[in-house]
């Protein structure tokens, strides 16, 4: 009698594991507008040290309309659900799913007279390890930061942007150091103007990883940074190494023909 007692709670028990692993293993969904298509904006992302998971979508139904449906949904299913907005230009409607530790919310807006609308899917429990990623620097005299992390594969992805006090060139100089400093080396580094403002966009380069740094000028004393970090391969599906040896190349044609000009001027 007692063997048969302890198979049975045996057999319980790893049905347990097994339910509680199969309930982990369960992707959480996106919140769905019926009849939209809804295109997910990278797999899962970090913002703010926070995981998320995010889509959008577009429809001809009105605003009114779409948060409502939402809104009955998510209370019907007896969650907390806050409807925020003037339901005609904006709104945003969020329902907290206790149990799970999840956050579920839609983001409506309206363009061109068809509504837009952000799914997200937001982890309440769990938080991202607060290492800082490779390539992306902090420089002393930073005003905001905010960093957003891809885990699609191959190698995901990372981006920062950052409000620096510091001019443009002393904020570059500091990049580029503290890159040096990781073991990236300068692949290219191209200047422009944007609507009268200086912009400096620079490339850096170590094996499998490529970072690049927009810095733009917003008044004499603060400087606006957004970096990139691309894993071993780029958006473009095109192989990192051949990436950074054709973008190498490139360059160094442009100073030896701009070499070439200097010397042949009068």
């Amino acid at each position: 009698m007692s063997s048969t007692v302890n198979r049975a709670l045996a057999r319980a028990g790893l049905l347990g594991v097994l339910l509680v692993a199969l309930a982990a293993g369960a992707e959480q969904e996106l919140p769905v507008y019926p009849g939209a298509v809804h295109t997910r904006i990278g797999r899962d992302l970090i913002i703010a040290g926070e995981y998320y998971r995010l889509a959008y979508f577009i429809t001809d139904d009105s605003m009114e309309k779409v948060a409502d449906y939402f809104a009955r949904h998510w209370r019907g299913l007896g969650y907390p659900t806050v409807v925020e907005g003037d339901l005609r230009e904006e709104a945003v409607v969020s329902a907290l799913y206790t149990r799970e530790g999840l956050q579920r919310g839609v983001v409506l807006r309206r363009h061109l007279g068809r509504t837009v609308g952000f799914s997200a899917l937001r982890d309440l429990w769990v938080r991202a390890p607060r290492k800082p990623g490779s390539g992306l620097v902090k420089l002393e005299g930073t005003l905001f930061s905010q960093d957003i992390t891809t885990r699609d594969d191959p190698g995901g992805s990372r981006h920062s942007s950052s409000l620096v006090q510091g001019e443009l060139d002393s904020v570059s100089l500091q990049v580029s150091e503290q890159l040096a400093r990781q073991g990236f080396s300068m692949v290219r580094q191209v200047g422009a103007k944007v609507g009268g403002e200086p912009r400096l966009t620079l490339e850096h380069a170590r094996k499998g990883e490529q970072v690049v740094t927009t810095l733009s000028r917003v008044d004499a004393r603060t400087t606006a940074m957004l970096q990139m970090w691309v894993g071993s391969d780029r958006p473009d599906a095109v192989p990192n190494d051949e990436a950074v040896r054709q973008s190498r190349q490139a360059w160094e044609r442009e100073q030896q023909a701009k070499k070439a000009r200097q010397e042949g001027s009068p």
